[in-house]
């Protein structure tokens, strides 16, 4: 929804008239103790005319950085200097961020709910959630990004999943300088980057941060970055006054999970690091078992660079070690 000038904003209990910030909350149910469940919203309506930019944060409980970078963002953006409007959720799945689980823990039918978005009316506890959020996002929103983190099992560098539309890569570079990592995801379903999509509109999801990253300094960076990342959409949508920056090295490629081979300790390899070019077959990392003997080697499946490495050491067979982006070439 483009604003015009003049027009409120209106995002559930927050209605801001041009050139307000105001707070308020969608209603989102409520739980057997009488408790209501409502989805925190932070509505700046600038006072010129433009699109609606919606921020989207903590789907997953467990990832609180996008939270952070919302209330950063917030103290940043002037809304009497604003052209359209910035729409801020900074946690869509209140339980489950109250808890510091990835889903709600109350609700185990449909407990991830950045697989079952935009979920439905009738549907399981944070399906109704989801569908709340969805009916107050899909007839404001004209640009969409959902922030995400590695949260409490792993870390995750800058990268950021789009389907291929011009519209999308453009929103995804817009992200700015060191943003390069951008790799394709068709996925239909199951999350508001999909649903975004699905109506016609665009929408991006953005990965920084997680369990190795959650020691003041570094928090404080991964929120900040994250933030700066918000202005720079606005400059870029001239929304705000302001140079945007750009990545310099956006790659197009494709996501691979690489799983362990086997049980025992986690080591990185020596040098290895997030971002950067490796050819295939190079060693990503080793695993030792208890009495320090390697059992097994995680190599790199193509030509490209990882993105995310697991934060416990410990592993058992099987379990998730590395997000690989397979790079298929530069971007224009």
């Amino acid at each position: 929804m483009s604003t015009k000038s003049g027009e409120s904003v209106t995002v559930g209990t927050a209605t801001a008239a041009p050139g307000e910030m105001v707070r308020g909350a969608i209603a989102a149910g409520d739980l057997a103790g009488g408790v209501k469940v409502e989805i925190p919203v932070v509505v700046i309506n600038g006072a010129g005319p433009g699109p609606t930019f919606w921020v989207n944060a903590a789907i997953h409980g467990d990832e609180p950085e996008g939270p952070l970078a919302c209330a950063l963002a917030a103290k940043q953006i002037d809304a009497s200097k604003l052209r359209g409007a910035v729409v801020m959720v900074p946690c869509v799945n209140p339980l489950a961020f109250s808890a510091a689980e990835r889903g709600n823990p109350l609700d185990t039918f449909t407990y991830d709910m950045n697989r079952i978005y935009p979920g439905k009316p009738d549907g399981y506890f944070s399906d109704r959630v989801a569908d709340a959020h969805w009916q107050a996002m899909k007839d404001v929103a004209d640009l969409e990004i959902s922030i995400h983190s590695g949260g409490a099992h792993s870390f995750l560098d800058k990268a950021i999943f789009v389907d291929e539309r011009p519209e999308s890569v453009e929103l995804a570079k817009a992200m700015g300088e060191g943003w390069g990592c951008i790799m394709s995801n068709f996925t239909k379903a199951g999350s508001p980057m999909a649903a975004m999509n699905n109506a016609g509109k665009v929408g991006i999801t953005v990965e920084l941060g997680g369990r190795s990253y959650t020691s003041p300094e570094r928090f404080r960076y991964v929120g900040k970055e994250l933030a700066k990342s918000i202005l720079n959409i606005c400059y870029h949508y001239d929304m705000l006054d302001g140079t945007a920056t750009y990545p310099s090295d956006a790659t197009k490629g494709q996501q691979e999970a690489l799983l362990a081979p086997a049980s025992g300790i986690f080591l990185p390899e020596p040098g290895v690091d997030f971002l950067t070019m490796m050819k295939k077959g190079d060693t990503i990392a080793r695993i030792i078992n208890i009495f320090g003997d390697e059992v097994g080697v995680l190599h790199a499946p193509a030509d490209g660079m990882f993105f995310g490495l697991r934060a416990l050491p410990n592993v058992n067979q099987g379990d998730w070690c590395c997000f690989f982006n397979k790079v298929e070439g530069p971007r224009d």
